[in-house]
């Protein structure tokens, strides 16, 4: 269980991508722990900013394959 509000959300995803989302479709991309729900996600966007969430999509993004040698 994640204790702190602080834990789950980790980063904003800052693209190119990302901007026009915020811009036109009033979404925000934020990086998140891999062990966080739905709604753990839900309620620390709403505890750290105030704002009432109508929905979260997420996405496991794995990643690239490292060449050795």
């Amino acid at each position: 269980m994640l204790s702190n509000y602080r834990d789950i959300i980790k980063a904003p995803i800052i693209t190119e991508k990302s901007a026009d989302l915020i811009q036109n479709q009033n979404t925000v991309t934020f990086s998140v722990d891999v062990k966080a729900n739905k709604t753990q996600i839900k309620q620390a966007v709403e505890k750290i900013f105030n704002v009432k969430v109508e929905s979260v999509n997420t996405i496991n993004v794995k990643p690239k394959k490292k060449r050795v040698g």
